[in-house]
């Protein structure tokens, strides 16, 4: 455990390693587990006044969970561990949210995932310009879960909305543009920045000397697209103006959204549509929920068998068109499971 994830102080700051990097740092329980319990470790240690996370390697920060060890867990039978995981996590996702001391993500890389449930809920999310975030979930018949519920329909003009169900890929433009990042800066200067906060009075004043200003990326430029579709009130109208658009742009995103798992992408758009009135524990409860009852389904499974174990990017969904997604199959992902509803 303790060379998959790094804890020290230096000066002021508690500095967390992801410490994966052949996996690109993906996420495990056990880390799940023991960044809880440090985090909570700092929050009494009065000589701690900042966390920084940050991930080992040159590729990512945290390319998301293990789905392989997921995919095992499930073809063993033990889904009920497979919940205490995702119990655990959204648990710290809650926690990160609410830290009561600066918790500062230093995104160099891939950023997707889990590894955005470890990011984008602390008060600081600077990125470099290898700075690539996604939540690919839909692509895998799953959901974009670790606070998705809470943060993507709070991105402006409705990219997170558009983001959560075509799986796009954000940039260092656009991940700041949409509020992804609080922060850009150069790789170059990463070294020199975490120097800084080890010593810093003022974090946002030392940040000042390593900002950058990115390329806006075609996420801002097509803006006024993705708002006038994504604002529609079902997933079918959604796709009928990406197609009206009669851009490259929309007829993209359509694609992309029509390649995902029908019951993901209906699951999400009414994720979305929800958790734009609900708090922040309210979403991570509504995650659980859906997360409860998705595990004994079946496309979860099958994206991670195309996608990871056979590798042939071609699931084959269950049911295949949005229009077969049964509603009351559908309604039934919102209700409160068997075991209750995630203690926050």
């Amino acid at each position: 455990m303790s060379d998959e994830i790094l804890f020290e102080v230096r000066g002021k700051a508690g500095f967390v390693t992801l410490n994966r990097p052949q996996t690109l740092n993906a996420l495990t329980h056990s880390k799940v587990i023991a960044l809880a319990e440090q985090l909570k470790r700092w929050a009494d240690d009065p000589t701690v006044a900042r966390v920084v996370i940050k991930g080992a390697g040159d590729k990512a920060f945290c390319a998301g969970g293990d789905i392989r060890s997921i995919y095992d867990a499930k073809q063993a039978g033990e889904v009920d561990g497979l919940k205490q995981f995702f119990r655990d996590e959204y648990t710290l996702n809650a926690y990160i949210k609410a830290y009561p001391k600066p918790y500062i993500a230093l995104i160099d890389g891939i950023v997707m995932g889990g590894g955005v449930g470890v990011s984008v809920h602390g008060s600081h999310r600077i990125g470099t310009e290898k700075t690539l975030f996604s939540m690919p979930e839909t692509g895998i018949g799953f959901f974009p879960d670790v606070g998705g519920t809470y943060f993507l329909p709070r991105m402006p003009k409705k990219t997170g909305v558009y983001c959560a169900l075509a799986a796009s890929r954000l940039k260092q433009g656009d991940a700041l543009a949409t509020g992804v990042l609080t922060h850009a800066v150069a790789q170059s200067s990463l070294t020199e920045l975490e120097r800084a906060l080890e010593t810093a009075e003022d974090i946002d004043a030392a940040l000042e000397a390593f900002l950058v200003v990115p390329e806006p990326g075609p996420v801002k430029e097509n803006e006024t697209i993705i708002e006038e579709a994504f604002s529609a009130g079902s997933v079918g109208e959604v796709l009928e103006r990406l197609q009206r658009s009669d851009t490259d742009f929309g007829r993209k995103a359509s694609t992309a959204i029509r390649t995902k798992s029908p019951t993901s992408i209906l699951i999400t758009f009414e994720q979305m549509r929800r958790g734009a009135h609900l708090s922040f524990n309210e979403c991570m409860k509504l995650e659980y929920r859906i997360v409860s009852r998705l595990l004994h389904g079946v496309d979860f499974f099958e994206g991670i068998r195309a996608v990871v174990i056979d590798k042939d990017q071609a699931p084959k969904w269950t049911p295949t068109q949005l229009g077969q997604v049964d509603s009351a199959n559908l309604a039934s992902y919102f209700e409160e499971p068997s075991d209750g509803d995630l203690p926050l």
